[in-house]
């Protein structure tokens, strides 16, 4: 099975499995260094990259790396492994800015760690290239549309955040995912704000390779 994963999802998953044994042998030092600390509190450049390599507990690693694999996967085997990497790259940096933003803004003085903000942008990718797909939610197992899963999950972010269920700057951090994977994908399509777009001018929108 592991053999029908596309190159980069397959090395994602393995990275972000063998970060989390790194974490349970190496502890607080590699947290230290490696995950995403405030402005204010130990912030390295480098962590707005190897944060996403880093998980909280083992239920985190494991929702977060089967997202990656039901979606980043088909978005892999869609655009090729080089405009994917490209991809995971951006949003997780994007997700991370946005983090620091709200983290230095709310005097937060935690680490953030794990994939979460990148697979949000995924969710938000996949809707937005296969928006009348079926998937299935897990909790509860409803069939949906990909358009209308991306919809549930951003509103339900946000209630989360409202509620205190989930710390503002975490949600934050979800849904800077999802900016950053919708102005990139316009970016490549050639459409506002980076590009004229309709049938007046703006660069040719790239050709996606799709796998059926």
């Amino acid at each position: 099975m592991i053999n029908n994963i596309p190159p980069v999802t397959r090395a994602i998953a393995i990275t972000i499995a063998v970060g989390f044994l790194a974490q349970m042998i190496a502890g607080q030092w590699l947290t230290q260094f490696f995950a995403l600390w405030p402005l204010s509190n130990g912030f390295m450049p480098w962590q707005l990259l190897t944060h996403g390599l880093l998980h909280m507990s083992f239920l985190h690693l494991f929702f977060n790396g089967l997202a990656l694999v039901m979606f980043g996967a088909q978005l892999e085997y869609t655009w090729g492994s080089q405009r994917f990497m490209t991809f995971v790259a951006v949003t997780t940096i994007g997700s991370g800015l946005c983090w620091l933003l709200v983290s230095a803004l709310l005097g937060s003085g935690s680490p953030a760690m794990g994939t979460s903000g990148t697979l949000f942008g995924m969710l938000l990718a996949y809707g937005m290239l296969f928006p009348n797909q079926q998937v299935m939610m897990l909790i509860p197992p409803i069939p949906m549309k990909a358009r209308t899963l991306v919809i549930v999950y951003g509103i339900l972010a946000l209630v989360f955040a409202g509620s205190g269920l989930q710390s503002p700057v975490v949600v934050i951090a979800h849904l800077g995912g999802m900016l950053f994977a919708w102005l990139l994908i316009r970016y490549w399509r050639g459409q506002p704000p980076f590009g004229r777009g309709g049938k007046g001018g703006g660069k040719k929108p790239p050709t996606l390779r799709r796998v059926v």
